[in-house]
């Protein structure tokens, strides 16, 4: 027995080790074209700075060139010119500082105290106060020995300018893999949460819908770096010509990204409420199980369309019938959390649709239309034109 046991363990021990290792080189993939970037960007930066101006040790244009590419997606040419500015902060009252009272242990802490604060009085973010304070480091402690401190600006200005060079022009990223990568576990965790909802309203059950309710907050997350990777795509796009051919298919995630989140949100709401109504014992007709399970599946198939780059016209059906299903429950009757998951339901329903492209105003139209509907006719949207489809 004791060496079933051990023996399992050991088993257990090595499918973690393979899936620790299969997703190691998984991400190591997906960063291999930032890599690229960076290593050809430091290697071009310390070139122009070194060989082509005559810099001697330039070391600041490859870090200039490399924090450029490592900055948060979709703010690199903001971080690019914060980087510049915190370098001419840092520089010029390290040197302004050292002339008058010179360089040691406390004219250093002085030095990057005044860094940091005229940086933050300026408004600039993170890179704007770091770069000062190391910049002005760097001038009170090299200064003295390389007797031009204000080359560190030319270095950054180098750096910054090869880096953005290589993202927008010689290596820049896909833009559309960028964007499908985030969002495809951003809505597998949505769609799995509203499933997960709807078993636990069907079965009654309060701690599969907390479990519910977790798994959409830890969604908040993936849903950040879906919104952030939707944001550089959108700037990648405007900068890099070798991309503007993906801008159809990006548009599906760029202008659909914060309705979809939007829903998010509404479905916690409506997680937090349905855990009320079973606490209150109101009654949860199954049609509102139905209709939250039908909500996930409308999330899954627009994960689906967008990555095939085509129309969301199943979503759209697809949340048209739990706004369908939901309206019933009225006939049913429901207790006040009962309809405000209804009210939920339908807002969420809206979300999808603005998600998948519907103009503004006319999804609550659409979905008021689908509430209203008799039953026999829930199952079948009306108007084929109204989804997407050519009228017939």
């Amino acid at each position: 027995m004791t060496e079933v046991v051990r023996q399992g363990r050991i088993a257990r021990v090595g499918a973690r080790a393979g899936t620790g290792v299969r997703a190691g080189l998984r991400r190591a993939r997906h960063g291999l074209a930032l890599a690229l970037q960076a290593g050809v960007a430091a290697g071009l930066a310390w070139f122009l700075a070194h060989d082509v101006i005559g810099r001697p040790t330039p070391f600041f244009a490859p870090i200039a060139a490399v924090i450029t590419l490592a900055s948060s997606v979709g703010q690199r040419a903001r971080r690019t010119a914060e980087l510049v500015l915190g370098v001419a902060i840092g520089i010029g009252i390290g040197d302004a500082l050292i002339l008058v009272i010179g360089s040691g242990p406390w004219q250093i802490g002085l030095i990057v105290l005044l860094a940091v604060i005229v940086a933050t009085a300026v408004g600039g973010g993170t890179p704007l106060v770091v770069q000062s304070a190391s910049s002005a480091v760097l001038v009170a402690t090299l200064t003295s020995s390389t007797g031009l401190p204000w080359t560190r600006f030319l270095d950054a200005l180098v750096g910054g300018g090869v880096g953005l060079a290589v993202m927008t022009v010689l290596l820049p990223l896909n833009p559309l893999n960028v964007v499908r990568r985030a969002a495809d576990p951003a809505l597998r965790a949505m769609s799995d949460g509203l499933h997960q909802l709807g078993m636990g309203m069907s079965e009654r059950n309060r701690d599969t819908i907390s479990d519910a309710l977790n798994h959409m907050r830890a969604a908040e997350t993936s849903f950040a770096a879906f919104s952030s990777a939707v944001t550089a795509a959108r700037e990648n796009v405007a900068f890099a010509p070798a991309r503007w051919r993906t801008r159809g298919a990006l548009a599906l995630y760029v202008d659909g990204a914060n309705h979809i989140t939007y829903a998010l949100r509404n479905c916690r709401v409506m997680s937090r409420r349905a855990d009320t109504a079973l606490s209150d014992d109101e009654p949860i007709p199954q049609v509102l199980a139905v209709s939250v399970g039908l909500l996930g599946d409308a999330v899954d198939l627009l994960r689906q369309e967008w990555a095939k780059g085509v129309e969301p016209v199943a979503a759209r059906e697809r949340a048209l019938r739990a706004a369908a299903e939901c309206g019933q429950a009225y006939e049913e009757g429901v207790a006040f959390s009962g309809g405000v998951i209804v009210a939920q339901i339908r807002t969420a329903a809206t979300d999808i649709l603005r998600a998948s492209g519907i103009d503004y105003a006319e999804a609550p139209r659409l979905v008021r239309r689908a509430v209203g509907r008799p039953h026999s006719s829930r199952r079948k949207p009306t108007s084929r034109s109204a989804l997407g489809h050519p009228p017939t």
